[in-house]
């Protein structure tokens, strides 16, 4: 199989996904969004559940090459302003350039509730995202646990889906209409800061270079 139009065509297939939703991906449409000739895309994946499996796993190649050019330029954040960066980076390119591919990542997703197999596919994606951004919380210097890690994450998932359906009233709501401050509250009620600038883990405080505390002298 040729790898250049292998690709080529998931490119175009996502593309289909995007625009015109599940009912509009067909092998028709694939091959014009590619400007290849008929019966091109059918040739490759001859049944539609075969051309929803090349759109996933061209998802998934996506996603490890952009979370792998992330972390070779990127250290991870250092505390936890540079996790407000990163936070407020990613709501801001899937709500712009990345919007294609989450739109084609979701439409995955609901056909994924009928068909295990792609489920399947798509777990790798999901599974990266709580791990990725739990360790970006630890190299923030926050007092995580895997259940708040896990909180943050599907915060952000939430967040997502509402900033792609740009529905003013809802945006507004649930306080999207400023993503940077979305981010600072989020992180505030998941690891709120006492006045003096320590992290309040269960009715105690943890400095932000998280220094054991000196033992108390009787």
């Amino acid at each position: 199989m040729n790898q250049n139009r292998r690709d080529l065509l998931g490119d175009a297939a996502i593309e289909v996904l995007a625009e015109a939703g599940g009912r509009g991906l067909t092998h028709r449409a694939v091959d014009a969004a590619a400007g290849v000739p008929l019966g091109t895309a059918k040739n490759y994946y001859p049944t539609r559940d075969s051309l929803l499996r090349a759109v996933a796993e061209r998802c998934v190649e996506q996603y490890h090459a952009i979370t792998a050019q992330v972390a070779a330029s990127e250290a991870g954040p250092a505390d936890r302003e540079g996790l407000v960066a990163m936070f407020r980076g990613l709501l801001a390119n899937l709500a712009g350039p990345g919007r294609p591919r989450m739109l084609a990542y979701l439409e995955l997703q609901t056909e994924a509730a009928r068909k295990p197999w792609l489920s399947a596919i798509l777990d790798q994606i999901a599974t990266a995202d709580f791990t990725g951004f739990e360790l970006a919380q630890r190299a923030a210097g926050l007092p995580v646990t895997p259940q708040r890690a896990a909180s943050v994450t599907l915060a952000l998932h939430g967040a997502i889906l509402h900033l792609l359906a740009d529905g003013p009233r809802t945006l507004a709501a649930a306080g999207l209409e400023d993503p940077d401050q979305f981010v600072r509250s989020l992180l505030d009620a998941v690891y709120p800061e006492s006045p003096s600038g320590r992290h309040v883990v269960y009715g105690r405080s943890l400095r932000n270079d998280l220094t054991p505390a000196r033992p108390e002298h009787r």
